[in-house]
This record gives structure tokens, C-alpha cells and sequence, in this order.
């Protein structure tokens, strides 16, 4: 009877959920003096907004903004709906805030669409971003995150990108966004699109279910964990641990290459069912280094291949066409083992050694 009377007491007490409308003038000051109570944000004043500067999100548990199909008009300099975080101290202190951003039917324009960091779980969902000239949707250290239904056209930069911290105090070990989800999201590349889809220093990711096409791009997936920024070099992030990637549909050419992997050596990365429509001049794949599996890849062209910059290669295919495989031993060179091709950018490492490259269960 006391905790019951107690509940009645405190109950009373507690702020109450509020939707509110954003208004169709001054969205950035709306943003900036945002109620306290306020939970819901619905986007339903006007079929088109425009807003000039950066969308700051205040601290919060919980905050949905609800498109509600509109489309969001952003000035060149924008950043989109964004966040403060002048350091780690602040990052850490932020990490109970959490977004769902949805149902935006586009928002064009601006450097960055979305610019998240510091978060644990926000969603980002049933949206179109166009022509963003940076990124167009930006995660940094935003733990546990997931992107569905992302539709990226024509961004001059990067399409999606989930990365760490880049502030003062944030390292590649302390403000990962891992554990995150990339899911049926698509990249229409422009001319001057540089990755369609980059994980840097993040653990545990997951891809299902992606497309990128358009124009060519440098790289369709860009999957680092380098901590000095120097991707000539082995990555050496030890708290990064695995990444898989499942039914990638590619519909285009890379200019450098498709899927770039340079992870730890321990790091298990999985590539299942992928698919390249068409020609690649450039390599599918150029692995760096980790544990790489592929399986279930289907279909293989004579003229696609891996190169890789480790003289050992750790790789497994498991399940794949029968031509992705490590050729005739009589016909292989020093350089060069079937679809295995050392980069030639790496003039002193002069024998491709096999010890730990695994084909099974080859389809014919």
C-alpha cells in the first residue's frame, strides 16, 4: 500500500510527452529554444521547408522528427539536423540522447543531411537525401545506430558514412559507432561521388540488402579500421572486431575499387552474396588485410579480381562460382594465383603466397 501511494504521489509530478509542429519560418530557432517536454516533432505545416544553417538537436532520451513527407530545402552551408559536441567529455555525456529521423520524402541540398554524433540507437528511416556536396548522412560515434530505407541521390562526396569521433579527445579505440545497421539503403552515385558506402574504425556493422549505382565512384564500400589515416598501411585498431555484408547489389563501375577491406588482422569480415553488374576495370575487391570470407557469390566474370597487399592473404571462399577460385598452380605466377593478384603498387613484396587462401564447395 505505501509504494502504491508513493506512485500516485510521483506520478503527478512527471513532464508529459508532447508532439508539437515545427513551424515553416525560422526551423533552426525552433530547434534552439525546443521545449523541454517535447518528444514529437511533426514537419506537417507545410508541405516544403527551408532552412539555411545547421539543425541542432538538444540533448534528449528520446526525440522524434516525423517528416511526414515533406521536403526539407538546405542552404549550402548546412549540416542538416546535427549536433554540439565540442569534445569527448561532452560526447560521453551525450551518449543517453537518442533520434528517430523519418519519413522525410527528400531533403535536398546542404553539406550533410544528417549529422549525428554521440547517440545510442537512433534511427534514421524512409528518407531521400539529394546533393548533399560532403555527406549526406554522417554517424559519428553513434553506438547501436540503424539506417533503413535510406535513398542517397547524387551526393558530390560521400553517400553514407558511419565513422568515430573526430573531435577533441575522440581516438579510433574510445568513439566507434559499432554494432550498427546499414539496412536496404541505396546510393545513387553522381560524377563525383568518392564512396557510396564508408565504416571506418567500427566494430560489429552489419550491411543487408544495399545497392550503389549511377555514375562510377571510387569505391562502392569503403571498410578501413586505420588509425592514422594511412590506407597504404596495415589497419592496427585492436577493439575492432568483424563486419558482414549480405545481398550488395552493384550496379555500375568503381574507378579505384568496389569493395575496399583493410581491417585487423584478427578481424573476421564476411562478404556474402554479392553481385557486380557489368564490367569492372577496376579490382572487385582490394584487401588489405583481416580475416576475409566470401559466400554465396554466384555470379563471377572472367575478368574480375581481388588484389591484395598482403603477400599472405587470409581469405576463405566458401560456396562461390567455380572461376572465383586460386587457378592451375602450373599456370599461376609469383604476382598472380587465378582471380588473386598482388597490388602492383607493392614492387618489393614479390611472391603471392597461398598457405591461408581456402575455396569450398565450388558451384559449377
Amino acid at each position: 500500500m505505501r509504494t502504491l501511494l508513493l506512485s500516485l504521489i510521483v506520478l503527478p509530478l512527471r513532464m508529459s510527452a508532447t508532439e508539437y509542429v515545427v513551424p515553416a519560418g525560422n526551423i533552426a530557432a525552433f530547434f534552439a529554444e525546443l521545449p523541454a517536454d517535447a518528444t514529437y516533432l511533426s514537419f506537417s505545416a507545410a508541405a516544403e521547408y527551408r532552412c539555411t544553417g545547421d539543425i541542432v538537436l538538444p540533448p534528449r532520451p528520446m526525440l522524434v522528427i516525423d517528416g511526414k513527407g515533406c521536403t526539407l530545402l538546405l542552404g549550402p552551408g548546412s549540416r542538416g539536423f546535427t549536433c554540439d559536441v565540442p569534445d569527448q567529455k561532452a560526447a560521453m555525456a551525450r551518449l543517453s540522447s537518442r533520434y528517430v529521423i523519418k519519413d522525410f520524402a527528400a531533403i535536398e541540398g546542404g553539406r550533410k543531411a544528417i549529422d549525428l554524433q554521440a547517440t545510442l540507437g537512433s534511427v534514421v528511416s524512409d528518407c531521400k537525401f539529394i546533393r548533399q556536396t560532403e555527406t549526406a548522412v554522417d554517424l559519428r560515434f553513434c553506438l547501436m545506430a540503424r539506417l533503413e530505407r535510406v535513398f542517397v541521390t547524387n551526393p558530390t562526396g560521400k553517400g553514407i558514412v558511419l565513422r568515430q569521433g573526430d573531435w577533441p579527445g575522440a581516438t579510433a579505440f574510445n568513439s566507434q559507432s559499432n554494432s550498427s545497421v546499414i539496412e536496404q539503403c541505396r546510393v545513387y552515385c553522381a560524377n563525383g561521388t568518392t564512396q557510396a558506402f564508408t565504416v571506418l574504425n567500427s566494430g560489429g556493422v552489419r550491411m543487408n540488402d544495399c545497392v550503389s549505382e549511377g555514375a562510377p565512384c571510387d569505391h562502392d564500400l569503403f571498410l578501413s579500421a586505420v588509425i592514422d589515416g594511412d590506407e597504404a598501411g596495415m589497419a592496427s585498431n585492436t577493439v575492432v572486431k568483424s563486419f558482414m555484408l549480405s545481398n550488395f547489389h552493384v550496379e555500375h563501375a568503381a574507378r579505384v575499387a568496389s569493395i575496399h577491406v583493410n581491417m585487423p588482422s584478427k578481424a573476421s569480415v564476411h562478404l556474402s552474396n554479392v553481385y557486380w553488374n557489368g564490367m569492372q576495370k577496376a579490382p572487385v575487391i582490394l584487401y588489405m588485410m583481416g580475416q576475409l570470407t566470401l559466400s554465396d557469390i554466384g555470379w563471377w566474370r572472367e575478368d574480375f579480381r581481388i588484389q591484395t597487399g598482403l603477400s599472405a592473404p587470409r581469405i576463405n571462399i566458401e560456396r562461390c562460382h567455380s572461376e572465383l577460385a586460386i587457378g592451375d598452380p602450373k599456370q599461376n605466377t609469383k604476382r598472380r594465383a587465378g582471380v588473386l593478384q598482388l597490388l602492383p603498387s607493392l614492387p618489393d613484396t614479390t611472391t603471392l603466397k597461398l598457405n591461408y587462401v581456402r575455396v569450398r564447395d565450388r558451384s559449377f
